[in-house]
């Protein structure tokens, strides 16, 4: 279903059907499948389509390593709402990967990924000392 969803257009059946390549449900595993899925959800603004293609411009699965384009797009995922995308944004700015290191953005995103109820962001935040 995520299949024909994604053949007629739909972000959502993209980022799905992309997920199930990525993790190798349904499908056999195969990253390049799952960034081309990925990508075409991500062009069309779908949050989670982008937080997952910068998951695989960070990770270097399917596509080259490239933190500057893994930035990109967490930070389109982080400006829609996308709480993942808030908090991957805040990791990259807290370690410097594709932006230089500022823990003052860092605080921020993970701060708004944090009052959406990301668990993730509330641990970040705890581990540098900071509050929600």
């Amino acid at each position: 279903w995520f299949r024909k969803s994604a053949e007629k257009g739909n972000s959502w059946g993209q980022n799905n059907l992309g997920l199930c390549y990525m993790n190798g449900h349904g499908v056999s595993k195969d990253y390049y499948q799952a960034v081309a899925w990925f990508r075409k959800s991500a062009e069309k603004g779908n949050s989670w389509g982008q937080n997952n293609l910068g998951l695989c411009y960070m990770n270097g699965h399917g596509v080259s390593k490239d933190y500057y384009q893994a930035v990109a797009w967490f930070r389109k995922s982080a400006e829609k709402g996308n709480s993942w995308g808030q908090n991957n944004l805040g990791y990259c700015y807290n370690n410097g990967y594709g932006v230089s290191k500022n823990r003052y953005l860092a605080v921020e995103w993970y701060r708004k990924a944090a009052r959406q109820g990301n668990k993730t962001a509330q641990n970040n935040l705890k581990n540098l000392g900071e509050s929600y």
